[in-house]
């Protein structure tokens, strides 16, 4: 299949990779740094005559989905931070009816309004669930222009796959850079399954009722159980990760996003020293036991993200206490060089000759 080259800033990646893979309906509204991407599906939406409404509010975008969902749509939304915030209770429902929904967060820096400037500390938020309830989204962190471009397929699939909400988060400067992406000329549209669940229509069958409200607590309890037991399965089968020069590695780099791109700069910049990356890409699930089945060939672990140390948590009940986790983290939007990360784990470790 032919494959031609365009270079595409990460917003418009996202948003020409959703088209591509079928996106049939988007509901947002704008907001600094994804702005490019709504732009992006606003103009090109129509020439196709698919569905695009700028909605009063991002909460009247979450609910939007959340109709066009039950109806079984490819369906999407997007914003940044303070937005996703608003999102939240919509997106607990979209878990709670176990519906089929993307949703994009281009990270940026907080809390409150913060800044426009590049951030991962919506990790808890994305990968903890956010809103109220016992819920989980899944949640994938490209980390080039390409992979925005390409996960938004996998997205959907997964989606509908699980008819749960996925994620997909990059922080701004993943939004707002440029690269070469490769596009097929011929897409296949992301793969539905059975959509007997749907409320599109009863005729010739039962009637489908969607919603997560339960007064009998009994009820409640039986449907927890179901989404917790599906949530199991999803850990076992949708774990998503990279790993690079791990072979022989003694110190292990565990970053996302913009990071892993460091990450691999430093490799390269200690290539004298045993030095591997392990990348996340589904943030939820997270690859735990990718970690835990290298903890006999390592020294310690050096975690490297944009926030105070959220995924580092993660990365600590990986490890279980059996090796050193250490963290370096920049807030506000900040984004270290190579350099500067290599000498704060010098310091840290006294490790000499790096």
């Amino acid at each position: 299949m032919k494959k031609k080259k365009i270079l595409l800033k990460g917003n418009e990646a996202i948003a020409k990779g959703a088209i591509d893979a079928g996106l049939e309906a988007y509901f947002g509204y704008p907001i600094t740094p994804q702005s490019e991407l709504i732009e992006y599906i606003a103009r090109e939406m129509p020439k196709s005559k698919r569905i695009f409404v700028q909605a009063e509010s991002e909460i009247a975008a979450i609910n939007m989905v959340l109709g066009a969902a039950s109806c079984g749509a490819r369906v999407m939304t997007s914003s940044s931070s303070p937005g996703i915030s608003l999102k939240q209770e919509g997106i607990s429902y979209l878990a709670g009816c176990q519906l089929p929904a993307v949703i994009v967060n281009i990270m940026r820096g907080g809390p409150g309004l913060g800044n426009i400037a590049p951030s991962q500390g919506d990790y808890f938020q994305a990968t903890k669930g956010g809103g109220h309830g016992d819920y989980h989204n899944i949640v994938l962190a490209p980390n080039s222009v390409s992979e925005m471009y390409n996960i938004m397929k996998n997205a959907f699939e997964l989606a509908f796959k699980w008819r749960n909400p996925v994620m997909v988060v990059a922080d701004g400067i993943m939004g707002q850079m440029m690269e070469n992406v490769k596009i097929n000329q011929r897409q296949k549209k992301a793969k539905k399954g059975n959509l007997s669940w749907t409320v599109n229509g009863k005729k010739g069958r039962k009637q489908n009722i969607i919603r997560s409200l339960y007064l009998d607590p009994s009820d409640l309890e039986k449907l927890n159980k179901e989404i917790i037991k599906k949530y199991k399965k999803i850990q076992k089968q949708e774990v998503r990760f990279e790993e690079y020069n791990m072979d022989n590695a003694e110190i292990c780099i565990v970053a996302f996003g913009i990071c892993s791109r460091i990450g691999k700069g430093i490799i390269e910049k200690l290539k004298n020293h045993k030095v591997g990356l392990i990348r996340p890409i589904t943030l939820w699930p997270f690859p735990t036991e990718i970690i835990k089945n290298r903890l006999n060939q390592l020294k310690e672990i050096w975690v490297f993200e944009l926030s105070s140390g959220q995924m580092v948590e993660d990365v600590k009940l990986a490890v279980n206490g059996k090796i050193p986790v250490r963290f370096f983290g920049k807030l506000g939007g900040m984004i270290p060089s190579e350099e500067e990360v290599i000498k704060f784990f010098n310091q840290s470790n006294k490790v000499n000759n790096m």
